[in-house]
């Protein structure tokens, strides 16, 4: 039986075959970039006022202050935004200009308009600028031929402006995963079912759907797959001719009606590892069938929901070409003791709080694989590692944030 680690290393160690896929620009936040981004453009595009105020020489407000303001003509042409000025500023004059406008040719510097008051035809100016002061110039953000985004870099709002500003509407991203997901069981009914005796309602496709598209995989779901061994296969096949990456909850384990291993062994899939040597979550294969992977999950929901953190996710993120495969990890430390199993590897689901300035940890209460309140409730997953028996109060312990 692996250890977590040891499981991990071997999901993260499978080759990928990176897909790409052409989206609109406004579908590509959060995605990975799969080509290099030459601009075409120079942004800005001309010299323009970075405020609204006066374009003027600045050679002729030298010296300018409070005290002793500097008296220009002004011009009466005022520069909207948008408007190209044919007008030239020549020695001893001053133009309105507005922010965004168009530098017109003679003029060096901005003067604000705080800076300046009207007086008729002329303007005073109460403070010198230096040249390019207040102006944006042509090309200071990007120059034509300059790559604005590489290959590989997670696509942020930003990076949608910037594409934006040299006319980028379609960009190439690397494709996410399609996650299929059965679940198994006689004992399954629809969520909208009634419960009677014996009858659960499946939870796991549900949270295994959320957690994928919280991923950013995308994912189908293929619904209740009963203990019959024919209908699991028809299921599993469906799902693999269509899917990059299949998930199925129940029927891994070694009860006599669960089949899911079987039958992907009759099929040629390749055992990578078959349990894992943690709580909750032993009973995990993973598999490779082709080019695709399977992830023969535990039946119980927590179990579940821990394995997707902490192997499929890793897994989705690699496949997306992403280089932070787990969430935000943090340490915190225990308010209390904690009786642990040496030789496993717990993932306690926990609340934090904050105690003069340290993060602090206490579990969310009962902490059975069928409890799935303790994850909504649960702020993060605390790790008792395998080498210790026993952590005491104030020892710190790894934390994966589930929620930000």
């Amino acid at each position: 039986m692996l250890s977590v680690k040891e499981a991990q290393a071997k999901v993260l160690e499978s080759e990928v075959k990176i897909k790409s896929i052409k989206v609109a620009l406004l579908e590509s936040c959060g995605k990975v970039i799969a080509e290099d981004v030459i601009s075409n453009d120079f942004i800005p595009a001309f010299d323009n006022s970075a405020i609204d105020g006066f374009g003027v020489r600045a050679i002729d407000i030298i010296g300018a202050d409070k005290n002793y303001p500097v008296k220009l003509k002004l011009i009466k042409e005022d520069i909207p935004a948008g408007k190209v000025s044919d007008m030239s500023v020549e020695s001893g004059f001053a133009i309105p200009i507005m922010t965004g406008a168009s530098i017109p040719s003679g003029c060096d510097c901005v003067v604000m308009k705080e800076d300046a008051l009207k007086e008729g035809r002329d303007v005073l100016v109460f403070r010198e600028c230096s040249q390019g002061e207040n102006i944006r110039c042509r090309g200071e953000d990007i120059k034509q031929g300059d790559m604005v985004l590489k290959a590989g870099k997670k696509i942020y709002p930003a990076d949608i402006g910037v594409l934006a500003s040299i006319g980028v509407s379609e960009i190439n991203v690397n494709k996410p995963p399609l996650a299929g997901i059965i679940s198994t069981g006689d004992e399954l009914v629809g969520i909208k079912d009634n419960l009677s005796e014996g009858r659960v309602r499946d939870s796991n496709s549900y949270c295994l759907a959320a957690q994928a598209a919280e991923a950013g995989a995308n994912f189908k779901m293929y619904g209740i797959a009963k203990d019959d061994k024919n209908l699991i296969r028809d299921k599993i096949f469906s799902a693999l001719e269509e899917c990059d990456l299949l998930l199925i909850s129940g029927g891994v384990s070694v009860g006599d009606y669960d089949f899911v291993k079987e039958i992907l062994a009759d099929a040629g899939a390749e055992f990578i590892f078959w349990r894992v040597n943690q709580r909750p979550g032993k009973p995990l294969a993973f598999l490779t069938f082709k080019d695709k992977f399977i992830f023969g999950l535990p039946g119980n929901p927590v179990s579940v929901m821990v394995c997707f953190e902490m192997y499929v996710r890793p897994l989705i993120k690699k496949m997306m070409g992403e280089s932070n495969f787990f969430k935000r990890k943090i340490t915190a430390k225990a308010l209390q003791d904690y009786q642990h199993k040496e030789g496993t590897t717990d993932f306690i689901r926990v609340v934090l709080e904050r105690v003069d300035n340290q993060c602090y940890f206490k579990p969310t209460g009962k902490q059975g694989s069928g409890i799935l309140t303790s994850m909504a409730e649960a702020d993060g997953l605390a790790v008792f590692p395998d080498d210790r028996n026993t952590i005491f109060k104030e020892d710190p312990v790894d934390v994966y944030l589930l929620r930000q």
